[in-house]
């Protein structure tokens, strides 16, 4: 039995396949990102000014929600990607989560999850890095 698990565990033993299923799965955000191109910045820029932040922040958001993510997913300056989404995930929780943060959804759920969730995946891979496969080579920029 003991064999069998130890088998069963070298054979799940894939970091480099993980962290590529993880920049994979946060580069999802882009959706998030694609929909503020698409309709444009108007409404993060209206919610900065009414914080008295100068409105072309907003274009921080492109940075954090299409540029990171798509450098994430290819391997591109993998760490620095994921700091500047995580910090992307800072100013989100700032601007609207602040007031949820010990609040549940009206199902049950902790109301700022997905923030936190976006915000630890891009903490991990800005401490892993791209892993192996990734379109940089240099492992120290990955």
């Amino acid at each position: 039995m003991k064999q069998l698990y130890l088998r069963f565990t070298a054979a799940l033993n894939k970091p480099d396949l993980a962290i590529l299923l993880l920049r994979i799965t946060y580069g999802l955000l882009i959706f998030h990102g694609w929909h503020k191109l698409h309709d444009g910045l108007g409404g993060i820029q209206g919610m900065l000014a009414g914080y008295g932040i100068p409105a072309f922040v907003a274009y921080g958001v492109i940075i954090g929600e299409v540029i990171a993510p798509v450098m994430m997913i290819l391997g591109i300056f993998t760490r620095l990607a994921a700091l500047s989404a995580a910090a992307t995930m800072v100013v989100a929780w700032l601007m609207v989560g602040v007031h949820h943060t010990f609040a549940l959804s009206p199902v049950g759920a902790w109301a700022i999850e997905d923030i936190v969730y976006y915000f630890m995946a891009a903490v991990v891979i800005a401490l892993y890095g791209s892993g192996r496969y990734s379109v940089m080579s240099n492992p120290l920029y990955r």
